[in-house]
């Protein structure tokens, strides 16, 4: 909103030019998402607590969880606000991926949502069921794929890039829509999963969407693009916006869910969150950098699925607990420990994930 308005008023000032820039409207947008965040922040803790929306705690997993009970959550809306408040005002609206990044984060979010009051709210302690969970996800996840296989206007908008590897790509063609659904969903499943501990999912997710925003600047620029030999996706630049916002809402949101936390995001954030993730990097042809950048959301769910299949094929645990990040806990690290080496970790990987720009 305020880039067309700065358009318009460029007519009687040229310094408003400025604003075509979009790393300036990243950094505007990522301030504003945080001061957005910092000042409703308080506020919406304060109606939760009133209205007893508080985190219940399982009494099968880490001791040290007990006392968190009661402990607001789907805090994740104070994100949501905050950063489609932001790319609102400073994205260009008439740049398409724009809107299906926001679809799919708004639809997941929602998801969560409903989840969360019936968990919380209506003390259904079993929520949205998982199936009809997964299925609306995955209506979500194939429209925002369809729409983006329509959109794909070159080759390169449909193939499956690997990064270090020059000679190895895939054009998936058709198959694109459930790739990318698949990672659409697969990376909100994965967040939501890591989000387990105070500030565990929020850090990574907003390293990650930082990475994927530098990601999208270089795919949006002609110039940039064919010098670093990544693909070429027509308007995506205007995703570092939309990035820039989650960076801004992520960090104002760990001031209130850092150890110990203040409120939980619960599923309405996480689950938005990681979808967010996905698309974003669907969009500018980075699945397999997303994957190595996002190594503890994807550690955290294979965590999850050798423990089930571990215990169903040999009635036999291989970690103590699962996710990953309890069975840590339960090997006696403390949880600032868990914490704060994962977001080493996650660190590094982003690290690793850019460096693979100039290694093509």
């Amino acid at each position: 909103m305020i880039y067309w308005l700065t358009e318009y008023l460029q007519r009687f000032d040229s310094s408003f030019a400025a604003f075509d820039s979009i790393t300036l409207r990243a950094t505007l947008a990522a301030l504003t998402a945080l001061v957005f965040s910092l000042v409703l922040g308080p506020k919406m803790i304060k109606k939760l607590k009133h209205y007893q929306i508080g985190q219940s705690i399982r009494d099968d997993g880490p001791q040290s969880h007990l006392s968190k009970a009661g402990t607001p959550t789907m805090g994740g809306a104070l994100i949501l606000v905050s950063m489609i408040f932001s790319t609102l005002l400073w994205a260009d609206l008439t740049q398409k991926y724009i809107w299906v990044v926001l679809f799919v984060t708004t639809g997941f979010g929602i998801i969560g949502w409903v989840d969360d009051y019936r968990k919380v709210v209506k003390k259904n302690s079993d929520g949205l069921s998982a199936k009809a969970k997964f299925f609306f996800q995955c209506v979500v996840g194939l429209i925002a794929s369809t729409v983006l296989y329509i959109y794909a206007q070159t080759p390169e908008g449909t193939t499956l890039i690997f990064p270090l590897i020059k000679e190895w790509s895939i054009n998936l063609g058709i198959f694109f829509i459930f790739f990318s659904a698949f990672m659409i969903v697969g990376m909100s499943n994965a967040v939501n999963l890591t989000d387990g501990l105070d500030g565990l999912a929020i850090l990574p997710t907003v390293l990650v969407a930082g990475a994927l925003g530098v990601f999208a600047y270089v795919s949006g620029n002609i110039n940039f693009s064919e010098y670093l030999n990544v693909p070429y996706i027509i308007e995506s630049g205007e995703l570092l916006i939309f990035c820039g916002s989650i960076v801004g809402a992520g960090l104002g949101f760990l001031w209130f869910n850092t150890y110990p936390a203040q409120v939980f995001m619960g599923d309405v954030g996480s689950l938005a969150l990681g979808a967010a993730l996905g698309v974003v990097a669907v969009v500018v042809r980075q699945e397999i950098v997303l994957l190595i950048m996002g190594g503890v959301f994807v550690a955290e769910t294979l965590s999850v699925i050798i423990q089930v299949a571990s215990y169903k094929l040999t009635g036999k645990r291989v970690f103590r607990m699962a996710p990953l990040h309890h069975h840590f806990e339960l090997k006696g690290w403390a949880e600032p420990k868990v914490i704060v080496r994962f977001w080493i970790i996650t660190l590094v990987l982003v690290l690793i994930g850019l460096i693979t720009l100039k290694l093509r």
